[in-house]
């Protein structure tokens, strides 16, 4: 009897102790696992990171690459436009200074019945196609309207580059010398102006151009000739408005 209630005893304790030694050992097993798991994960997050990171990197080599082509591209495209701007002025300052080496053309070749203004001979000019008027209406704009003056000469170059030889194209020359007597650059306002009063002297823009030429040679400080071109304009342009205007000036040089 007495065995039987020490086994009876002994026996649940026993169960017991196993029980929380199990109980025990489990959080244990789950512990590793979980750990194993966290693991796994951290370092797939770290080769997903360090992929991620390798691609952003490749892509802004990749961009870099593309911006130093386009700086490339637009240094080029500044250096052509800087080579021909040098080469068009110096192309201008060669013809103004053939231009006034020529002598003058004998009044006897023309005069106009009674007044005594020598007559000039009309030549037919090139009109313009839609495409030229539609440059030449963009730098009238980039004058009147924007006041950028720098990109309209350079536009204004490409133009007579571009049309040569037209009607718009002695309006460009003109124009050329506007520009350029506001900035003021005087010698090349001189040498635009130049170009249009003896180069094209039949053309619509020459009194215009006659005029503001001795205002540039005026500025210049070249009196004497300022008023010789005055006077030109008064005895070939009688009745343009330039010619009442180059009055005014010798009127007020004379009072």
């Amino acid at each position: 009897m007495r065995k039987t209630l020490m086994a009876t005893v002994v026996l649940p304790f026993a169960l017991g102790q196993a029980g929380v030694a199990l109980a025990q050992s489990t959080p244990s097993f789950q512990s590793g696992n979980s750990a194993a798991q966290r693991n796994a994960v951290n370092n797939q997050g770290s080769a997903e990171l360090f992929y991620m990171i390798q691609q952003l990197q490749e892509e802004v080599r990749r961009l870099r690459g593309e911006v130093e082509e386009q700086r490339y591209q637009i240094d080029r495209l500044q250096k052509q436009g800087r080579d021909r701007y040098i080469d068009l002025d110096q192309r201008i300052l060669s013809l103004s200074e053939k231009l006034a080496e020529q002598p003058s053309a004998p009044a006897s070749a023309g005069s106009s019945a009674g007044s005594g203004a020598p007559v000039i001979e009309a030549r037919e000019y090139r009109q313009p196609d839609a495409e030229e008027r539609e440059a030449y209406a963009e730098i009238q704009d980039l004058i009147r309207n924007q006041k950028n003056y720098d990109e309209a000469i350079t536009q204004i170059y490409g133009f007579i580059d571009t049309y040569p030889e037209g009607d718009l194209t002695v309006n460009a020359y003109y124009w050329l010398g506007e520009v350029y007597l506001v900035k003021p650059q005087l010698e090349q306002a001189k040498q635009a102006f130049t170009i249009v009063a003896t180069r094209y002297p039949d053309h619509r823009k020459a009194p215009d151009a006659l005029y503001k030429l001795g205002v540039t040679l005026d500025k210049l400080g070249e009196a004497e000739q300022a008023r010789v071109r005055m006077q030109t304009v008064i005895d070939s342009y009688p009745d343009s408005s330039a010619a009442d205007l180059a009055r005014k000036f010798l009127g007020a040089e004379a009072g």
